[in-house]
């Protein structure tokens, strides 16, 4: 999730990665690992703009059915630490096998549940799990890359799959109905074959560099310690809290103001989205130059704005232009607050505190839908 991923290689053979040394393997690299992730990032998004739909089939109201988003983030939450741990002991190979498995039993359960919420619920959740493998997996193989640039195109697919997933959920529902956009993380397995031959080596290096530590703090909650860590894992809490919140609800507020259709409605919103998350570029490669603290205040500032706008703003492009500025706020954290994360603890303890930090992240994008729903209902946007 950022350009100092990298530094998890540490002490983990990152030296001896697959032969993807130089500009074009780091971006073949990147851009593998970056459609390994983008699946899933996609699949929390995905129902967003059906959810109404979904809601009336399954005779329930649109707070119930959000849970279909944040019982997916919540799903990434738990998949997280424990194929982390899955990583620690295992290797790279056991960890994308161990998500591939997740991923089918996930489908499997959402096509058994039928119009029940409860397991549609769970079949998502399991689904998320599969998904957090993947994500884990592309961000520790882009770690093991000469340079920086593999992480960051992971980081920026990653937020390109999640900003796209609003339009590609919306046109997938209404070609194949709204199951099927439940099931959108399914494509990152045909990614798993490159993945799984690249990772060969990179499984060989980690040897059991890593377990000492994995077996000491499993979670990595002794980074809490830390008081920089703490203070840039709050600071993505917010940003990705904001930024999930106006994926849920700034396009219902766009409809609501021009009366356009569920697809038209996530085309215009993943194009602003997805311009933000493809700017967010610019912000991580000036970062060095402000500095972190400074960085810290802008990536805020223009959270803080963005959800003013997409609250408040009487006008659709003003509500989108929001929701873009919060998608790119929100990739620039992960690319550079992640390293700043990892550089904050010692270098032994790196790989626990990046899987901490993502797991904030994950609880903003676990919290995110459901304070929009509230929201949505005290403007009178809903039930």
């Amino acid at each position: 999730m950022s350009t100092g991923t990298r530094n998890t290689a540490a002490g983990a053979g990152a030296r001896s990665a697959p032969a993807s040394r130089g500009a074009g393997g780091t971006l073949r690299a990147g851009l593998l690992l970056a459609a390994l992730a983008a699946p899933g990032a996609a699949g929390l998004s995905a129902p967003s703009l059906v959810l109404p739909a979904i809601a009336r089939d399954l005779h329930t109201g649109p707070g119930p059915a959000a849970w279909l988003m944040s019982g997916y983030g919540l799903g990434m939450m738990l998949g997280t630490p424990l194929l982390t741990g899955t990583a620690g002991r295992r290797g790279p190979r056991a960890l994308l096998l161990a998500s591939a498995g997740a991923l089918l039993i996930g489908v499997l359960v959402t096509l058994a549940a039928g119009t029940a919420l409860g397991p549609l619920v769970a079949g998502r959740a399991v689904l998320a799990v599969g998904a957090a493998g993947f994500n884990v997996a592309a961000f520790q193989l882009a770690a093991r890359q000469p340079d920086a640039r593999a992480s960051g195109l992971v980081a920026i697919g990653s937020a390109a799959g999640g900003t796209a997933g609003l339009f590609i959920g919306a046109a997938v529902a209404a070609g194949l109905g709204w199951r099927a956009c439940l099931m959108l993380p399914v494509p990152a397995l045909a990614a798993l074959p490159a993945a799984l031959r690249g990772c060969a080596a990179a499984q060989t290096a980690q040897g059991t560099g890593d377990r000492p530590a994995a077996r000491r703090s499993f979670l990595g909650l002794d980074s809490l310690a830390v008081p920089r860590f703490r203070t840039v894992a709050a600071v993505m809490l917010v940003l990705a809290t904001v930024n999930f919140s106006l994926v849920y609800g700034a396009p219902r507020r766009a409809a609501a103001l021009t009366g356009w259709s569920a697809v038209q409605t996530g085309a215009v919103a993943s194009l602003a989205t997805l311009s933000g998350a493809l700017l967010s570029w610019l912000l991580v490669r000036a970062a060095s130059r402000l500095g972190l603290q400074r960085t810290a205040g802008l990536l805020l500032g223009v959270s803080c704005t963005a959800l003013a706008l997409a609250a408040f703003a009487p006008w659709a492009p003003l509500v989108l232009l929001g929701a873009g500025a919060s998608a790119c706020v929100n990739a620039a954290g992960q690319g550079v607050l992640t390293g700043a994360a990892a550089r904050a603890v010692a270098p032994q303890r790196q790989p626990e505190a990046i899987g901490l930090f993502n797991l904030v992240f994950l609880l903003g994008a676990a919290l995110g839908p459901q304070l929009a729903a509230f929201g949505g209902r005290i403007a009178g946007l809903g039930p």
